[in-house]
Order: C-alpha cells, then structure tokens, then sequence
C-alpha cells in the first residue's frame, strides 16, 4: 500500500537525484555568472543586456552539444568575500559548467582564487587588474576585456608625444586604480625618463571628495593629469576640476571616459580635448559591429553601451569554448580556452596561451562636445595584440601553473 509517507520519501528521492545530476546530464548547460549589479548598474545593467541577447543568439541557432545554454545569474555586491560564497553555491547547488562574470578586480582575483582552488573554468569577464593574468594568473582563470596594461599602453604614445615634465595622478584607491596608476608610470618612464609625478590623489572608489582633490592637484601645478576615475567619481571630479579650472592649459588622460555608461551623464560638462579610451558606438562601421549594433537596437531599442558589448563576448567566448572542446570535462574545456579564437563586435579575438589575455582591443580618442552632449572624436581602434608584453616579459610576471 502506498502510503503519504513513502509516496513523500519517493518524490524526494527524485528530487536528490535529479539535483545531483552532473551538468552534462540536464537538459541544459548552465553557466555560472556572478556580479555587482547593485553597485555598478551603469555598466551592468547594459552587461547583462548583452549576455542575455548572446543566449538568445545561441539557442535560437540551436545551442551547443545539442543543449541550450542557461545562465544562472547571482549578486555579488562587489564583495570579495560574497563572491567566493556565491561562486560556491553555483558550482555545488546549481551545478553549472563553469563560472563567468565579475566587474570589480578585488572581486575578480577572489573568485580567479577560488577557480584554482576548485579547479574549474572561469572567464573573468570585466576585472581590468593585470594581477589576474600575470603575477596571481592561474590555469584556470582567462580574461577577456581590455587591461589596465593595455588601455594605459594604447595612450602612452600621445602622452609620450607631448614631452610633458610634470605629471598628477589620481585614482581610485583599490587593486583597477592601482594597477592602472602603476602601469601607467612604468610606460611613460620607459617613454619620458625626465618624467616627475608631482602629486598623487587616491580616494576611495565612490567615496571622492572631489573639491579637495581638484584643489590638490591643481596645488602642484602640473602639466598633464593621468586618471582611471571612473562613474560618479568622474563626473564629481569633472565638475569640480571645471570650477577650478584645473584642467585649464592642463593635458588630460583618463582610462574609461569614453565609455557611454560614464560619458553620458557628463553632458555639457565633458571636458573637451581629453585623450580617453573608450567606444564610439554610433561611428563605428566595421561588419561585425554592424549586426551586433542592429540586433541590439532591434531587441532592447536602445543604443549599446561597452558593457553590452562585454556581456555579449563573455558568453561567445564560453559557447565556443564548449564547441571546441566538445565536452564540459574541465580540463578539456581549459585546453579549449587556450588559444581561443572567435568574433565579436569589436572584431576577432583570441586568449593568448600564455598568458590567459585575450587580445580584444579598443578605442582611443579624445572627448568633444556636439549638441551639449560628450563624444568622442579623432579616435581610431587599437589591437589588443599590440598593446601587449612580449612573451619573454609575460614569463617573468606569470607563476608557472
């Protein structure tokens, strides 16, 4: 006889069953994605835009391995210690395939750890700190957007141009600002050897008094400012530096302005003539642009801002990693990831075996002005495989796996 008591004993032995089952056996792959949604919506928000068209793109094409593939999204609240904790509950509650995402670098080295500790993929998607390739890079972890390194080396030759002595830098006090400001004096050196740092601004992110920092610099009396500031941080110090004039006469350099999600909001503000990397959406024509540019709008009926652009390669890259190694068996998903190549909008790409970098590039130009809002003018694209180390500087910084 059936009774309450087995029939409940039964229904939860399947249930134990079926969320044991290893992720090749589901109908899906699941992917594992985590990040600070809540505190940096303005790239993310667009982020998530992009990898959720991606997995419309791939499952309307019929997936992979003859699977669709699902995303199983959680908060990490730019935490690294939350990361960690979310990273686990993906891979060991929701058995994904492997993990993507993150956005801050404190948040992308805690969870590059925990890949390498757990010994599973992760494709750090945002995370600019060249730690997470070079001196803390790992077998597991491989990451796609464009580096502090590699943004910094892509404006050095229009700094180095300039043969401006006195330089003042700020940025912002965590592992992205301090890697950006350490490259950044590394390469001009290398450039300007005569070159001095005359004043150095570190506020912590999102907590910028931006009048006394303005004033700070504008108290050295420098020539050319570098700055990775970057959000509400950047728009504080635009509008503080413009009050005081301090980039008056001043050579500006600043990593990320011209990305939509922090140039748009400066409006009238935008400080005209700055050298910037960032993405001039609306110019540019290149094929693959073009139908990522019109499945975008056609979707979403807006304009794409860089974050889209890094939520949709993020989940190309994971697609074609599977595709290629045939199977969600960690280590041949690995080997798959080394030496990856593929397109995205900004055109192909491949993660260096070297050094898990891929060589995706960017746009650098300078910030104007066109019917009171910021663009960015006089740019032109820079590979990422030229803005990179040599493979014997590359082995020096990287601990062998």
């Amino acid at each position: 006889m059936l009774t309450r008591n087995r029939l409940l004993a039964g229904v939860s032995a399947i249930v134990a069953a079926s969320l044991a089952l290893p992720a090749a056996a589901q109908d899906t792959i699941k992917l594992g994605e985590m990040n600070s949604y809540k505190i940096f919506a303005a790239f993310l928000e667009p982020y998530k835009k992009g990898w959720e068209m991606a997995v419309e793109e791939v499952n309307a094409a019929g997936g992979v391995l003859g699977k669709k593939i699902e995303i199983v999204s959680r908060d990490d609240n730019g935490n690294p210690a939350d990361a960690v904790r979310v990273a686990e509950e993906l891979l060991s509650r929701e058995k994904v395939a492997f993990l993507i995402g993150t956005f801050p670098s404190n948040v992308g080295l805690a969870v590059a750890d925990f890949a390498k500790q757990r010994k599973t993929l992760f494709i750090a998607a945002e995370p600019l700190t060249d730690k997470i390739v070079w001196d803390q890079g790992n077998a597991y972890t491989f990451r796609l957007r464009t580096s502090t390194y590699m943004q910094t080396a892509m404006l050095i030759p229009d700094a180095a141009k300039l043969k401006k002595k006195r330089w003042a830098i700020v940025y912002p006090n965590y592992e992205y600002g301090q890697s950006a400001t350490a490259a950044f004096k590394k390469l001009l050196k290398e450039k300007q050897p005569d070159v001095e740092f005359v004043a150095e601004q570190a506020p912590p992110l999102g907590k910028i008094d931006a009048g006394a920092v303005a004033q700070a610099l504008a108290d050295a009396k420098p020539e050319a400012i570098f700055s990775s500031l970057f959000g509400p941080d950047l728009a504080k110090f635009v509008r503080e530096g413009n009050q005081r004039e301090l980039f008056k006469g001043v050579e500006v350099f600043n990593l990320l302005a011209g990305e939509p999600e922090y140039l748009d909001p400066l409006k009238e503000e935008t400080p005209e003539g700055w050298y910037v990397t960032g993405y001039p959406w609306s110019e540019i024509k290149t094929p693959e642009h073009a139908k990522f540019l019109a499945a975008y709008q056609a979707k979403y009926k807006d304009y794409p801002r860089l974050g889209s652009v890094v939520g949709y390669s993020t989940v190309m890259s994971a697609v074609n990693a599977i595709k290629k190694a045939g199977s969600l068996d960690q280590d041949k998903l690995i080997a798959a990831m080394a030496g990856l190549s593929h397109s995205t909008p900004f055109g192909e790409i491949t993660y260096r075996a070297i050094d898990h970098q891929s060589t995706m590039g960017a746009y650098v130009g300078r910030l104007g002005l066109k019917d009171g809002k910021g663009i960015m003018k006089d740019w032109r694209f820079v590979d990422g495989k030229d803005a990179l180390p040599s493979d014997e500087e590359v082995r020096k910084m990287r601990p062998a796996n």
